[in-house]
């Protein structure tokens, strides 16, 4: 009896926080402590399930990263990046997947969020196709999601311990890589091949529809002139100085932290951030560095990030108070409530119950394939946490013969949970939909869909005929 109710609370948490505006964490905390009580687990045995490693880890890596942003480093790598640019077309979706990727390998999870203005400006400029150029930063912010440091690793690390499962952060972050990777060159194959025929040199590409590019923040900035005047600028005044300078696509003042903000953090971003010192930055950037290679080492990065970010504020206490709105308090508390509830289920357990009913099926392998159905279409609408969080402790009890590997399932789920948040439902997808320079957003939107759907059924299997060619 407690096995169904369990499972009909595990549903309803998911749908109600799918179809209405509201946290899943505090649905999943609310149905622990009930479901705990009526398992016979009092409050403090529920409280005792609270995942407190995470809270140091959300908290100390996105305030470490607010503190980037806020004091300009954030900033300066983007104008350094764009720099590398130049003319050549072809290249340009290839940098934002490259940046948005080192962005989030260093555990910045908001990489999205900082690069859908510029990236989606860029393609309207260059007059690259807008689904190619959102399907490009998406997918290169996703495949380092699993990077040792991110808050997506270390959540599959953690749910992986708690199953007896040993996944090495190496082996998670190759594999997501590599699979957002092929996604990406499918869809530059597809429609980037007409980015190898340059434009003149002396005509600044523009977007058709807007003559301003509009910045999460509400503020616009002279990015463009609509196309009835041949897509070239006026001999005059500031157009006449962009054009001598044809390699800067970006107004400087564009890539200020006061310009580029991100949507989880609302409230006015500092307007100092280029005019910070010299010595900020420089220590900034060897603290996103020692937390690499912290984490290379073994070293706690949720600690390691807390201890850097901190040391940081208390240099420059004003400037990087600004940080503490990039803390991604609803994520944190996504990730504590659900990996308290799926911990209360595994101690009522529902868990095992699940696994035994699955295990019914003609082999496990198709059970697998069919967890990683569920778990594409799921995140794709839902959050990739929370179905990593449940998908994870069903389809391991489901390896008793052995046939695949336990680590390679876990690294399978989890890049499948990732990879489809190039949908419009998500974080990700809805920050590119809305930076996005066309005339008709619904069609865009669809496009998007259209394309999450392809994804939801290639990835799972694509990496479900890895794991049965690997074993």
């Amino acid at each position: 009896m407690i096995e169904a109710a369990s499972i009909v609370s595990l549903l309803l948490v998911f749908g109600i926080a799918t179809v209405l505006p509201v946290n899943m964490g505090v649905l999943a905390l609310t149905a622990a402590l009930l479901l705990g009580a009526a398992s016979g687990l009092s409050s403090e045995d529920v409280f005792a399930l609270v995942p407190g490693q995470v809270f140091v880890l959300v908290v100390g890596i996105t305030l470490l990263f607010g503190i980037a942003r806020v004091n300009g480093t954030m900033a300066l790598f983007l104008r350094v990046s764009l720099r590398l640019v130049g003319h050549r077309r072809w290249a340009v979706p290839w940098l934002v997947f490259l940046v948005a990727g080192v962005l989030m390998s260093f555990g910045f999870v908001l990489a999205v969020g900082v690069l859908a203005p510029m990236a989606m400006s860029l393609a309207g400029r260059y007059r690259i196709r807008p689904l190619l150029m959102a399907m490009m930063v998406s997918h290169g912010a996703l495949a380092a999601s699993l990077s040792p440091v991110t808050v997506y690793a270390a959540f599959t690390r953690q749910v992986g311990d708690k199953a007896g499962v040993d996944v090495g952060s190496g082996s998670m972050f190759v594999a997501c890589f590599l699979a957002n990777l092929v996604f990406a060159a499918a869809i530059y194959l597809l429609w980037g091949r007409e980015l190898r025929l340059p434009l003149p040199r002396t005509t600044l590409p523009v977007p058709d529809d807007a003559e301003h590019t509009t910045m999460t923040d509400g503020t616009t900035g002279a990015m463009a002139r609509p196309a009835s005047d041949g897509g070239r600028r006026p001999r005059g005044g500031a157009d006449a100085r962009t054009r001598t300078q044809p390699e800067l696509l970006v107004d400087e003042t564009q890539l200020s932290s006061s310009r580029i903000r991100v949507p989880v953090a609302p409230g006015p971003a500092t307007d100092t951030a280029q005019d910070g010192p010299v010595i900020l930055r420089v220590l900034t950037l060897l603290a996103v560095v020692g937390l690499v290679v912290g984490a290379a080492l073994g070293v706690d990065v949720g600690v390691m990030a807390l201890v850097e970010a901190v040391l940081l504020l208390i240099l420059s206490p004003r400037r990087h108070a600004e940080g503490f709105k990039d803390i991604g308090w609803s994520v944190l508390l996504l990730i504590s409530g659900m990996l308290t509830l799926m911990a209360v289920l595994t101690s009522n357990g529902t868990v095992g119950f699940v696994a035994e009913a699955a295990g019914g099926l003609p082999s496990p392998g198709l059970a697998i394939l069919l967890v990683l159905l569920i778990a594409a279409v799921l995140s794709a609408v839902g959050s990739s946490v929370a179905t990593i969080g449940i998908a994870l402790p069903l389809a391991l009890p489901l390896l008793g013969d052995g046939t695949m590997s336990a680590a390679g399932v876990v690294i399978a789920i989890s890049t499948c949970s990732l990879i489809v948040d190039v949908s419009p439902f998500s974080t990700n997808g809805a920050l590119v939909l809305t930076n996005a320079q066309v005339d008709d957003r619904r069609r865009f939107q669809s496009q998007m869909l259209a394309y999450t759907a392809v994804v939801c059924a290639m990835a799972p299997l694509l990496l479900w005929t890895v794991l049965e060619a690997v074993g």
